[in-house]
């Protein structure tokens, strides 16, 4: 209660006791003067009629004028007790509706007395209490609404072991199990959880752990602390991507050290074995000069591949975009290889192709066929065919390269897009590749917007599927560049 409705209840407080008092004194007053005349009267017939009567009559009418005197008084009595009564059961309801939780309710008196000041005095009670109550209701949601948008899963267990409340994250997770009453042994079945809990409820300590048994394929990091109440909050933060980022950069950097140590290890070889020699054989020396260019070059390939996709994965990656028909990238690429392919003596054909237009960067499209031809030349028969096509599906133009070599075990098809993946390590090398070129394709198609994947059979050869979203622009729009930030991964 305020100071303000304090003050005032003292004053109303006092009013009650003064008008409770003056009440009184004037309803004794009242029964003196009623008494009084009651007497009066009665004695005074009782007096005139005295000598006519008996003495015994006299007494009789004295005693039946004291009891009409009471009877009088007691009915009186009755209907201001049953006033009071009436009154206060009304009281006696409205606290009873107050403590059902209806703080709403609100007393009517229209009589100015003392139990009017009582009724208000209720009702500034059951209005402060109403809006008490308000406000916690209020943080109250506000607060599961914080937790309920919080990436965290957060679960409160009572004393008990039993959940008392849990976010929208948590029953996700834990699906129906995770309930208001159940047991926490019940809602969560994770050992490192349970353990972490316990800790907290009986020692009285923040505990922190990590769970990988609580959601299949997920790692969560556990952190349970007490609350005051003798129970415990447990908050469960994902930690799957850092963990998965971690690992990644952990193999990223070993496959490039791994990769680079096995030309360095070469060209060190060779050059301590050419200075050792005093007077070194000219055709030695150029064979070991053109293995030392080699893996220069190896190493320089690599470096380049590791820049550029740096580069494509960069925030700061821009595609310069304009509208291309689907049918002229494919002769573009077969052009810009025309050289290679002859030498190689396979057969580059374009066996369908449409005229959709594409909203695309020429140049990236460029080196993802590159890349894809050079790994179907490099992988596939000698002298065989790779046949390129570009066909309009559902709003996307779908580009495929074949080639009609081995093909690739179903095992390797969902990684081969990775970084420093090789389906087989020794022909990779051996014919100079870096590792990334795919994981290099893989990204600039996703720059543009669209996806790609690749279907094999042993035996029958590769086919890399990739698709670019077609372009709003209409046929008869000016091919002018824009560009375009692509969405990052």
């Amino acid at each position: 209660m305020s100071p303000a409705h304090s003050v005032n209840f003292g004053k109303s407080e006092f009013k009650l006791k003064r008008k409770v008092f003056s009440k009184l004194l004037g309803l004794f007053a009242l029964l003196l003067v009623f008494h009084a005349v009651v007497i009066e009267i009665l004695f005074h017939r009782i007096v005139q009629n005295a000598a006519s009567r008996p003495e015994h009559v006299v007494g009789q009418e004295a005693v039946l004028s004291g009891l009409a005197a009471l009877v009088l008084a007691m009915l009186l009595a009755a209907w201001f007790s049953h006033s009071i009564s009436l009154r206060i059961k009304r009281m006696v309801d409205f606290a009873l509706r107050i403590a059902e939780g209806h703080l709403d309710a609100r007393l009517e008196e229209r009589e100015e007395d003392e139990l009017t000041v009582m009724a208000k005095a209720l009702n500034v009670t059951a209005t402060q209490l109403e809006t008490s109550f308000s406000e916690l209701d209020n943080r109250r949601r506000e607060l599961a609404a914080l937790l309920d948008s919080m990436q965290e899963a957060v679960v409160a267990i009572s004393a008990e072991r039993r959940v008392s409340w849990s976010n929208a994250v948590m029953q996700r997770m834990a699906g129906t199990q995770i309930r208001q009453g159940a047991s926490l042994a019940y809602a969560i079945r994770d050992p490192e959880v349970l353990h972490c809990v316990e800790g907290a409820l009986q020692q009285r300590e923040v505990r922190t752990g990590r769970a990988i048994a609580f959601v299949p394929g997920r790692v969560l990091e556990i952190n349970a602390a007490p609350t005051p109440g003798g129970g415990a909050v447990v908050v469960l933060h994902d930690v799957t991507a850092v963990e998965s980022a971690e690992k990644s950069r952990r193999d990223f950097i070993a496959n490039v050290s791994h990769e680079l140590r096995t030309p360095l290890t070469s060209i060190s070889g060779y050059v301590e074995t050419l200075m050792e020699e005093n007077a070194p054989n000219p055709q030695t020396t150029r064979e070991f000069l053109a293995i030392i260019l080699k893996n220069a070059q190896r190493m320089n390939r690599l470096t380049e591949d590791l820049l550029e996709l740096a580069s494509i994965e960069s925030k700061d990656y821009l595609l310069n975009l304009r509208p291309v028909k689907a049918g002229r990238l494919l002769e573009d690429a077969v052009d810009s290889l025309a050289g290679m392919v002859v030498e190689t003596g396979v057969q580059l054909e374009i066996s369908e192709a449409t005229d959709a237009l594409v909203l695309v960067d020429e140049d990236a499209l460029t080196q993802v066929f590159g890349n894809l031809i050079e790994n179907a030349m490099k992988y596939g028969r000698s002298d065989g065919r790779i046949i390129l096509s570009a066909l309009e599906r559902e709003g996307e133009v779908e580009f495929s390269v074949q080639d009609f070599g081995p093909g690739i075990a179903s095992a390797h098809l969902e990684r081969i897009f990775e970084r420093f993946y090789r389906v087989d390590k020794a022909r990779s090398r051996e014919s100079g590749g870096t590792g990334l070129g795919l994981a290099i394709v893989k990204h600039l198609v996703q720059a543009h917007g669209g996806r790609i994947w690749a279907e094999s059979e042993l035996g029958s050869g590769t086919t890399f599927h990739f698709t670019i979203p077609v372009a709003t622009t209409p046929a008869s729009h000016p091919l002018i560049a824009e560009t375009h930030e692509h969405p990052t991964k």
